[in-house]
């Protein structure tokens, strides 16, 4: 095979060759998988035919390194020559203990088995929704990396690179479904784990109260104690600057613990102004995973198991015409099915 550089690869410019990667990446996938995939992946240098990129994170690492190494060898090998390799290495501001991954056709990656425990009864309430599960959570190109992300914690949670893990999105798209599939998903596997789930409002209340009551330490202690703490609409946090202050201690004592932190928000942490810097600094410790609109096969697809759900009959060309027309959230789509 002929590459499209000669010999003297080494003098090339590292950018110039993942450009061309890019280009032949991009036709052999849709534009939803390279932007969430291959857009965030950053050229770093170019010697001997070794091409090194950064990756985001280590899940990053592992999802690429298992559903797309094919296709990088065969594009480098392409673009580079017969002898081109690829290196992998993750950014620092991640927070990995060990930046050099490897070589793309070298590396491996493996979930621990976990055996079912009897259950544990605890002294609290997790409110979580037990109809929100992960075998009625329709994956599509537009969760795909928050899909994957949330079912590698519940196999290790508070064990993964992905803490705290971080997903944003507009209204209606199913976040909170997928947060509390997570939570729903580890009580069943690890019914010693002391899981909760509420939204910011329900913490700044409760946090209010616990003044008035003069029981902060207890409330602080009890959130401290949660093996698994999921939080929805953090946004919500902006402007209370004490309720921020005090989460901050409680993020920062579970995080060091190595318990696991789930956040919702309708904007990415870097986005969020008028939150504490402290805080979304830390939210990006971990991964953070955007939530797209659906495209219109999921839509079908989310439409088909919400018939099953609610045991409804309603033909194919129905579905079709209610998916091509509401494009904006699973929740309109939902709404539209009900009226029938």
């Amino acid at each position: 095979m002929i590459s499209e550089f000669s010999e003297s690869t080494t003098a090339i410019d590292y950018s110039t060759v993942w450009k061309k990667c890019l280009g032949k990446i991009k036709e052999n996938v849709t534009q939803m998988t390279y932007n969430t995939w291959f857009l965030p992946i950053r050229p770093v240098q170019l010697s001997n035919n070794i091409l090194k990129v950064e990756l985001p994170s280590r899940f990053f690492w592992e999802w690429i390194d298992e559903h797309y190494n094919l296709l990088i060898n065969k594009t480098i090998t392409e673009i580079i020559g017969p002898e081109a390799k690829l290196t992998y290495i993750i950014d620092e501001e991640a927070g990995e203990d060990e930046n050099l991954l490897g070589d793309a056709s070298q590396s491996s990656y493996s979930i621990p088995t976990i055996k079912e425990k009897p259950k544990v009864k605890h002294n609290f309430e997790s409110f979580l929704n037990t109809r929100y599960t992960f075998d009625n959570f329709i994956t599509g190109e537009g969760n795909q990396l928050a899909r994957a992300a949330a079912g590698a914690i519940s196999d290790n949670p508070g064990g993964t690179s992905f803490n705290p893990f971080f997903v944003y999105g507009g209204v209606g798209l199913g976040k909170t479904h997928l947060i509390q599939a997570i939570g729903n998903e580890i009580v069943k596997r690890f019914p010693d784990k002391r899981v909760i789930y509420l939204s910011t409002d329900i913490f700044t209340v409760e946090f209010v109260e616990s003044i008035q009551a003069n029981k902060v330490n207890e409330f602080s202690s009890f959130y401290r104690s949660m093996d698994v703490l999921i939080i929805d609409d953090i946004q919500f946090l902006i402007g209370k600057e004490k309720t921020q202050d005090l989460f901050f201690h409680i993020f920062n004592m579970l995080h060091q613990s190595k318990k696991q932190i789930i956040l919702t928000s309708d904007k990415p942490p870097k986005n969020l102004k008028g939150l504490d810097e402290r805080l979304t600094s830390r939210f990006q410790w971990g991964l953070t995973a955007d939530i797209q609109p659906p495209e219109l096969e999921t839509r079908i697809a989310i439409l088909r198991k919400k018939t099953e759900i609610f045991g409804m009959t309603v033909s194919s060309e129905i579905l079709d015409y209610i998916a091509s027309n509401i494009t904006s959230n699973i929740r309109e789509l939902e709404g539209c099915l009900i009226k029938l």
